[in-house]
């Protein structure tokens, strides 16, 4: 609806050491091969330059023991020094003889960091990349990084990098975990993989909550994946906003931004009900309910094209069906934002609101909400989370408002995006005129609140190991 308000090797060795009475290994040196290694990495480069657009790592796993490996025990992770702290980065496979959609990419901050090394980029595979007969490798695997705005980056104090390495060649600046133990390589000094002081990488998605994950990376709207994800772009007409307007999918349509497949919501008009075009984007299943949910969303202060003034509406909300006018088990949380007011508002103004429920007619409403009176153009980081206590919203990082138990939800909701116009009294010219709303992903993790740090490393969690779509959510 959305109507307003009111580890590691030397434990290895010491223990075979111990087996073997303490003699077959008094002279030999904590390298791979003193553990008796299943695998080997071999490495090349196809980007050389010490500054470049990305990094190349590319590379081969070879087992060199007697047993057949099973790829999703194994772990490699090659070592850099970001170009600062802040520095976000992206993860690609171009090709991989095992099928890139079985190659995994997350990012990692080394707990005693090096003048080489304070990051890890870590690969693994899936269940699907099957195993690895005694003697054989995994052939190609063509990878790549890049700093997430795409900025050049420096290889040059980069640990595992190696210019002059432009053909596969066995390369120990890089490590190989086999079903948790360090079976290859050398990690910049005090960060062995297995070690057990090593933290929990923090860029890998949080366990526990089943997800669901969007990066919205489709052709158009009536691309197919789109519907079998379970997305319907609205077409049927009614409420909300100005009666008699039509609800356009045409409307709804996708592309790259900043390295990032977006999709763009466009509402328009001429100033006549007839003339109007909303936009709407919406789950068709009702299945989420408590957890947390976030988006990355870019409003917008003024028009793609024409003049400004309309009584515009942009939204990212949660919401189920009012079975009766006052029904006590009705659902909605929103973001709105209202770059030019409405509903009794003259400037900016973004709400959050909590509801209980309403009564359309006459009008009645039962809800919180907390609001803002400034303007919020450009990208921002939204997350709502809710548990049994209250229901939360906030803004790029910061706490924006809390809400009280008694509006939370009875029955599970659908996901929504929406952009429509309150009325035609805003902007009473004819003149055409259009304004998007943008949206960056969707996540949704059922029954866990996350931190909006966390909602960042699982979002980057998925985008580095290439990861455009995932539905763990179960039906209700």
């Amino acid at each position: 609806m959305s109507t307003r308000p009111l580890v590691g090797r030397r434990r290895a060795a010491l223990a075979l050491s111990a087996l073997l009475a303490g003699s077959a290994l008094a002279a030999v040196p904590v390298t791979a091969s003193a553990a008796g290694d299943a695998v080997a990495v071999q490495y090349r480069t196809s980007a050389t330059g010490a500054t470049a657009d990305q990094s190349e790592p590319w590379f081969k796993v070879r087992n060199t023991g007697s047993t057949t490996v099973q790829l999703s025990q194994v772990r490699i992770r090659y070592y850099f020094k970001a170009d600062s702290p802040s520095t976000s980065y992206r993860f690609a496979c171009s090709w991989a003889v095992k099928g890139c959609a079985n190659v995994t990419g997350t990012f990692g901050t080394l707990s005693r960091p090096t003048g080489t090394a304070d990051r890890y980029l870590e690969i693994g595979f899936t269940s699907s990349a099957g195993t690895l007969a005694p003697g054989t490798d995994t052939g190609d695997l063509q990878l790549r990084f890049y700093q997430a705005n795409w900025q050049p980056l420096n290889q040059a104090d980069d640990y595992s990098f190696n210019a002059s390495t432009t053909a596969y060649a066995d390369w120990t600046k890089v490590t190989a975990q086999l079903a948790g133990a360090t079976v290859w390589g050398t990690a910049p000094e005090g960060n062995d993989p297995t070690d057990p002081t090593d933290p929990t990488d923090p860029t890998d998605p949080p366990g526990g909550g089943a997800t669901l994950f969007d990066d919205f990376d489709y052709s158009s709207y009536t691309d197919p994946a789109l519907s079998s994800h379970g997305w319907n772009v609205r077409s049927n007409s009614g409420g909300p906003g100005v009666p008699g307007a039509t609800w356009d999918p045409s409307k709804v349509t996708f592309s790259s931004a900043a390295g990032n497949s977006v999709m763009t919501l466009q509402t328009s008009t001429a100033g006549t009900a007839g003339s109007t075009v909303q936009t709407e984007v919406v789950s068709r299943s009702t299945k989420f309910k408590n957890g947390t949910y976030a988006a990355r969303v870019k409003f917008a202060d003024a028009p793609r094209s024409g003049p400004d003034g309309d009584h515009l509406v942009q939204t990212f909300f949660t919401i189920n069906d009012l079975k009766a006018p006052m029904a006590d088990d009705y659902a909605e949380y929103d973001f709105e934002y209202l770059p030019n007011g409405g509903w009794g508002e003259a400037g900016d103004i973004l709400y959050t609101t909590s509801w209980e429920t309403y009564n359309p007619d006459p009008w009645q409403a039962v809800n919180q909400h907390t609001e803002s009176r400034q303007s919020y153009a450009g990208w921002h980081d939204l997350v709502l989370t809710i548990d049994g206590t209250a229901i939360k919203y906030y803004i790029d990082g910061q706490l924006f408002g809390t809400h009280d138990a008694q509006y939370l939800p009875e029955r599970p909701m659908s996901i929504n995006f929406n952009q429509w116009l309150i009325d035609l009294a805003g902007q009473t010219s004819t003149t055409p005129r259009a304004y998007d709303e943008q949206v960056d992903y969707v996540l949704h993790v059922k029954d866990q609140v996350l931190s909006p740090a966390q909602v960042t490393a699982k979002v980057n969690a998925y985008r580095g190991a290439g990861t455009a779509f995932v539905d763990e959510v179960p039906a209700p």
